[in-house]
């Protein structure tokens, strides 16, 4: 069953990069991807998947496309292109580490290590974590931290152990810990972002921005969470972010309806035409997978997990996935955006198709992602 999925995944990657040579895929509101320049926060996924495909088939097509799409990150980086935000991990970790990884390109590494430097521009030592979007001094989001971030992290911590300079390991370790105390509830739901005084470092209050309303659980916000907090257990061994990974991660289980897919806020009333968001879903399958491969033989929680792990996969193989629509652009289906602003509340999300195959491949080949 996943290796038929993964063909034809992989055909579907293929076949964009041919039909657009040079370009990345962006979300659009209508059923198909809008191509166009490296400037968005989610271009590093497309890269991602070329790597993925690259490792699961060994197709020099992958690895050819990967490369060349290395100097579009590079030109991104040195001209400071749409990077005021936090999300420089998503875009490096996936593009510039992972070719690191995979081909020891020392251009690639020291790519990388610059885009760390990068993020590492954005910890505010006034309220103790890396600010999510704008400038130090913008009066909505200066002192605004989100819990998207955690999976940026990595970026950082690789950083420390390829250099040893320490610098990156406690920022990600501040800005972990920062996000353990204030963005996770009691019940294991979270705040999508939390505002601090950016001068003084008081903690003012939880929010939203994408979720259904200020203390709702937002399920992609919620996948964030279970993903970010396991990796950062793999790579400072804290048994807290294994604690709060797996309570995250039952709570999304717990609140996911009978097929298994997440909507795409807890909070939000279901009924007809309620949006869901598949790539929840798919991110919170990675993030199980790395909690499984962490956890001890004998946790008393791995066979929940394991077996909420199949349904999901299952139902996202057979249900959401694209693998009998011609010529889709997407792999998956159903993933949402921005449901309140009324930006792609249903449609393909590149980092949900990421996502889908980074599960895909590591339950197939046990081949992980480029965290």
């Amino acid at each position: 069953m996943w290796k038929e999925a993964i063909e034809t995944a992989m055909e579907t990657v293929k076949r964009n990069a041919i039909q657009h040579p040079g370009l990345f895929p962006h979300i659009s509101n209508e059923l198909r991807y809008e191509w166009g320049q490296n400037n968005d926060w989610i271009d590093g996924f497309y890269t991602g998947m070329m790597w993925l495909s690259y490792e699961y088939s060994g197709q020099e097509f992958f690895k050819q496309t990967a490369s060349e799409q290395l100097h579009a990150f590079e030109h991104r980086l040195e001209n400071h292109i749409a990077l005021d935000h936090h999300d420089i991990g998503f875009l490096y970790s996936l593009s510039a580490v992972a070719e690191w990884k995979i081909t020891g390109n020392v251009e690639a590494r020291q790519l990388a290590l610059r885009a760390a430097d990068k993020l590492v521009s954005r910890f505010r030592e006034g309220f103790g974590a890396i600010q999510a979007w704008g400038m130090e001094d913008d009066p909505e989001n200066g002192g605004r931290i989100i819990i998207d971030c955690l999976m940026n992290l990595p970026l950082l911590y690789w950083a420390h152990l390829e250099t040893g300079n320490s610098s990156y390991y406690d920022i990600a370790e501040k800005h972990a810990q920062k996000s353990l105390r204030f963005l996770i509830r009691g019940d294991g739901s979270s705040y999508h972002t939390f505002y601090f005084d950016r001068l003084q470092g008081n903690a003012l209050r939880g929010g939203t921005h994408q979720g259904f309303q200020d203390g709702s659980t937002w399920s992609r916000g919620q996948s964030w969470g279970v993903y970010g907090f396991a990796l950062s257990y793999r790579y400072t061994k804290n048994e807290i972010y294994l604690d709060t990974a797996k309570r995250m991660a039952r709570f999304f289980i717990d609140h996911l309806p009978e097929d298994h897919v997440s909507y795409w806020d807890f909070d939000d009333v279901v009924e007809q035409g309620t949006p869901r968001d598949s790539s929840a879903t798919a991110i919170t399958a990675c993030g199980i997978l790395e909690l499984l491969e962490l956890m001890p033989e004998d946790d008393s929680d791995r066979d929940y997990l394991r077996a909420a792990l199949l349904r999901m996969m299952e139902s996202l193989v057979d249900n959401y996935s694209t693998r009998n629509i011609e010529n889709a652009e997407g792999l998956i289906q159903h993933g949402s955006y921005h449901v309140r602003g009324g930006q792609a509340p249903d449609n393909y999300m590149i980092w949900g198709d990421y996502y889908y195959l980074e599960a895909l491949v590591r339950m197939d080949k046990g081949i992980k992602g480029y965290w």
